[in-house]
């Protein structure tokens, strides 16, 4: 028998586009409009109500890029509609869309007269039913014409990013602006048909249920008169009412349906705009919660409240009584959903300080989730921070994009570093703004990968990146597959309720342990250098401003600025945002983020300034501030003492080149401009394997298959090319290397200071290239199979060989301050002062055996999104550390990024420290005062080395009894602190402590 599916599928699919959806508005009625187009950056409401509009017709070009034109509309409901039952007024928007993505071109916020927000306008939310009261209609519509930088992806170049380039000729034509007629009956025969045809589709061909749907589906195409849609709508429901009723199996997966709208803080539109985009979304939802009261939605990133908080009070008023009623609900408990590869341990604390104390604040909610949906990688301390901050769960979206690998499973365990797990969950839908597409339901249920041990998935739908959020058809989908034949079951819940319902049916869930590493997006670790090297040297300085400002407050009385300093690390913490610090964002963001950071610099300079003066008074000494945890030129850690100089090795000439020699080090300069030796004099021990050079710079071509400015693809290595010294010279203790190449040039200096065993460059880069990528490497003469590199709060240890798809797809990894490759007996550290991005691999050695190559990964130049990507002048620090084991490359780590201050004119020799440690393993990462405002000082502290110790603790000052507490200074039962003053600490464990100020 000839199966006649097809051409039934086709029937219905042609009826769905031609006859219903446009049937779902009976009619249509024109309104009056005029425009008024802002000046320059968005205005407030009550400056644009007030503007002088002009009349404006719909088919009229409008928007300069990054625009806003603010359209009055107003006019009648036609007294022909007010008797029609089972129909709906509605504002209905077409500002010019687009075939791209929702949120990723021009969108609206509509007003009432009276200032009261209604809703959003986007490409798949274009009907406003709320415009309409008694009849008429009178708002005003604040269009943003965004440009499309890049929805659909072709990483093409584009001027559209800078707002100085993007040009000013209009790119939208206002295609409707219009009274719409909604027929309910015909829109709930939509909603039908779209899911029982969406089922089918992901149904087996020889599944009775399939063949039962797709004659029901073929019957309501006869029953519904092609003439007269809304005179038979009733009939096509009654005769798919049936089908819809059929439960699910039983065995059938269940997903919690969790509304979300992923709002990146900045990407391909600048920070600005992002506070739009939140306040369209938020009004979305809460229009949506009126509508549906089953209907509920979780919201991360405690910064996009803020705004809404400060800019938008209105909106804010409906969300906090939707936060009680428990459907608004805040999540993830971090200022915003930052990257997490390079965010430094403190700057990954204050995430969740500031981002947790927002929620319990404003809501006394103490969210208990993580949620990171979409960052590029996850480091293997965030489990501890996790735990550290209170959270229990942890939800993540982007290891699905792996290129080569796959996670195990979608709900697991997951420790990290210090032997801290928490529960955490991979939504097997594989994308976090799903439409509740039969296609996304099916996915899930057939790609979970725990099946037989639980039958549990998060589903997170609405659209997302550039918000949106929800829409009515995707809640509509919600409630028709609340338990559906043939399709996973489908139920409103929040991430609460889904993350116990899994705890309770996986009580003993299969273990990850270490990173979660993303195959995917490496060039994370390196583009858009400015921005990384802002993030560093903004780290340290608020840890250092801190620092000195508790000691100034504890002892001499001055006033602590918490909050100047808890706003520069709400500033610096938005800066950490997953497409801002990793360098994936359009121009305009970058140049933001840079002015921020030298706001910032600026800021935490006079801190710092004030603070140390308060200090060390005025008089005739000269001291040295050690704001770094282990001492420094004979100053101890965290403390003031008398300066005193140190000299550098001169160079003397050898042969064309020129050797450094220190007595404890030395290092052979060749004519072109390489380390030819790097010799410990100690143990006569060569760190240069045998015919091989330190120091050479590499430049890769650097064109990555899809996404420009995030990949680097390991291609990049058959294509280099050696940048040799065009010059070597010496200046006063410098040996001065110059290379010239196309349009670029580097000058090195490299020096060795007195009494060290750290060989020092500095780098001066001007740099002009296209799609190129910039390396620096040093063979060291070790036999290994893996390398240390420093993360938040110790250090992970990763092959350097390629035994497995895992290991060989780890081909560039991220860092903070050092990576160290050795031997027993023998090691040598790699420090920087702003590269995250290295390669470290093995070489067979000439003689036998084999050597590591470390390689650090310094400009790139990609052309998507910023075009000019990188172009300029940079100057960089790296430090090669001969002889060193790891807890050398702790401390030159610190040395090469936070150096000391020289104070002339000082009125003391010295300032005591307020915590002082005894075991040179344990770092003190923190010295603040405490949020609440008690004068409490605030100490955090972690074990660098991967050894368990206990440590002698000491403070100076008068105190209290010290009580341990998590990352919100809240007390927690107390495991490390002893009653005689020291702390046992296991490896990587991070500990916060409260000690109360005494009476003086």
């Amino acid at each position: 028998m000839h199966d006649r599916t097809p051409l039934i599928e086709m029937r219905v699919d042609r009826f769905l586009r031609e006859r219903l959806l446009p049937a779902v508005h009976r009619a249509s009625a024109p309104l009056t409009v005029s425009a008024w187009e802002a000046p320059g950056e968005p205005v407030p409401f009550e400056e644009a109500s007030v503007a002088p509009f002009t009349p404006f017709a719909v088919g009229d070009v409008w928007g300069r890029p990054w625009g806003t034109t603010w359209f009055a509309v107003h006019g009648a409901v036609p007294a022909a509609w007010l008797d029609q039952p089972g129909t709906r007024a509605e504002l209905v928007v077409d500002l010019g869309f687009t075939a791209g993505q929702s949120g990723f071109q021009a969108e609206a916020l509509v007003w009432r007269r009276d200032g009261s927000v209604i809703k959003g306008v986007s490409p798949f939310n274009t009907t406003v039913a709320g415009a309409v009261v008694d009849g008429a209609v009178d708002v005003l519509v604040e269009a943003a014409s965004n440009p499309d930088v890049g929805s659909l992806f072709s990483f093409d170049p584009t001027h559209l990013g800078d707002p100085t380039t993007a040009g000013s000729e209009p790119i939208y034509r206002l295609r409707t602006l219009e009274l719409g007629l909604r027929d309910l009956t015909v829109s709930a025969l939509v909603d039908d048909v779209i899911v029982l045809r969406q089922l089918v589709a992901e149904l087996d061909a020889s599944s009775p249920r399939r063949a039962e749907l797709v004659e029901g589906l073929d019957r309501m195409v006869d029953a519904v008169d092609p003439h007269d849609v809304a005179g038979t709508a009733d009939a096509g429901r009654a005769v798919l009412a049936p089908l819809l009723a059929s439960p699910a199996h039983a065995s059938a997966h269940v997903l919690h349906a969790v509304g979300h709208a992923h709002i990146d803080s900045a990407w391909l539109w600048p920070v600005r705009e992002t506070a739009r985009k939140v306040a369209r979304t938020f009004s979305n939802v809460l229009a949506l919660m009126d509508e549906d009261p089953d209907f509920v939605f979780a919201s991360s990133s405690a910064q996009q409240f803020a705004w809404i908080k400060e800019r938008y009070p209105e909106i804010w008023g409906r969300l906090v009584e939707r936060v009680r009623e428990g459907r608004f609900v805040p999540v993830g408990g971090m200022w915003v959903e930052s990257d997490t590869n390079m965010v430094g341990g403190e700057a990954m604390a204050r995430q969740f300080l500031e981002g947790k104390s927002f929620f319990l604040e404003e809501f006394g909610i103490d969210t208990p989730e993580v949620w990171l949906p979409d960052s590029f990688g996850y480091t293997a301390a965030l489990p501890q921070i996790m735990r550290a901050a209170g959270a229990r769960w942890f939800l993540t979206q982007k290891i699905s994009w792996n290129e080569t690998n796959r996670i195990p499973h979608h709900t697991f365990h997951w420790e990290g570093i210090d032997g801290s797990r928490i529960f955490t969950h991979f939504p097997p839908v594989d994308k976090y703004n799903s439409d509740v597409s039969g296609a996304d339901l099916a996915h899930a249920q057939r790609n979970f990968s725990d099946k037989g041990r639980a039958r549990v998935s998060l589903l997170p739908y609405g659209y997302g990146d550039g918000g949106g959020g929800p829409t009515r058809e995707m809640t509509a989908a919600v409630a028709r597959t609340g338990s559906l034949e043939g399709s996973p079951s489908v139920r409103h819940s929040t991430p609460r309720t889904f993350f116990e319902t899994a705890e309770a049916e996986y009580p003993n869930p299969e273990v990850w342990s270490g990173e979660l590493y993303l195959e995917f997006h490496r060039g994370t670790y390196t583009s858009q250098l400015r921005t990384k090297q802002g993030n560093r040297r903004s780290e340290h300085l608020l840890r250092e401003a801190e620092l000195w400002a508790a000691t100034a407050s504890v002892r001499a009385g001055a006033e602590y600025p918490a909050a100047e300093l808890q706003r520069l690390w709400r500033h610096l913490l938005l800066q950490q945002f997953h497409d801002i610090l990793p360098g994936t964002s359009i121009a305009w963001v970058h140049q933001d983020a840079e002015r921020g950071y030298a706001a910032i610099r600026e800021s935490a300079e006079q801190i710092i300034g004030t603070a140390l003066r308060a200090l060390v008074g005025t008089g005739t000494e000269t001291v040295l501030a050690n704001a770094a945890p282990h001492e420094r030129d004979e100053v101890a850690a965290l403390s003031i003492g008398r300066a005193s100089s140190a000299g550098f090795a001169a160079p003397s000439p050898s042969g064309d080149g020129f050797v450094l020699d220190n007595g404890i080090v030395r290092a052979v300069i060749g004519a072109d401009g390489t380390f030819a030796s790097l010799v410990d004099l100690a143990t006569g021990r060569e760190s240069v394997p045998p015919g091989e050079r330190g120091g050479v710079v590499h430049l890769h071509r650097d064109t990555p298959t899809q996404w420009d400015a995030w990949d680097i693809d390991d291609t990049y290595r058959r294509h280099s090319d050696e940048l040799a010294a065009s010059m070597v010279r010496v200046e006063g203790d410098d040996v001065v290397i110059e290379r010239t190449f196309g349009t670029s040039r580097i000058v090195e200096r490299v020096r060795l200071a007195s009494g060290s065993r750290v060989l020092s460059l500095s780098f001066q880069i001007d740099w002009h290239e296209t799609q190129k990528l910039l390396k620096l490497g040093f063979p060291v003469d070790v036999h290994t199979d893996r390398a240390a590199s420093e993360i938040q709060f110790g250090h992970i240890e990763r092959p350097t060989h390629t035994n497995t798809s895992w290991d060989a797809a780890r081909f560039e990894t991220a860092a903070h301050r050092w990576v160290r490759v050795g031997e027993p007996g023998f090691g040598v550290a790699v420090t920087n002062d702003s590269t995250y991005g290295h390669d470290i691999t093995r070489h067979e050695r000439q003689g036998g055996g084999t050597f590591s190559l470390v390689r650090l990964s310094l400009l790139r130049s990609p052309l998507f999104p910023d075009p000019r990507h990188d172009e300029g002048e940079y100057r960089l620090e790296v430090g090669v550390v001969i002889g060193a084991e790891v807890q050398d490359a702790v401390v030159e780590g610190y040395r090469t990024n936070l150096a000391p201050r020289v104070i002339d004119n000082a009125g003391t020799s010295a300032v005591e420290p307020l915590v002082m440690v005894t075991d040179g393993g344990v770092v003190v990462e923190a010295v603040k005062l405490a949020r609440d405002g008690s004068g409490d000082v605030i100490v955090r502290l972690y074990e660098a080395l991967g050894e368990r110790v206990r440590t002698g603790i000491r403070f100076g000052f008068t105190h209290g009894t010290p009580v341990e507490t998590d990352l919100l200074e809240r007390p927690v039962a107390a495991a490390s602190l002893s009653d005689d003053g020291t702390l046992a600490l296991r490896p990587f464990q991070l500990v916060t402590l409260r000690i109360p100020r005494a009476a003086q």
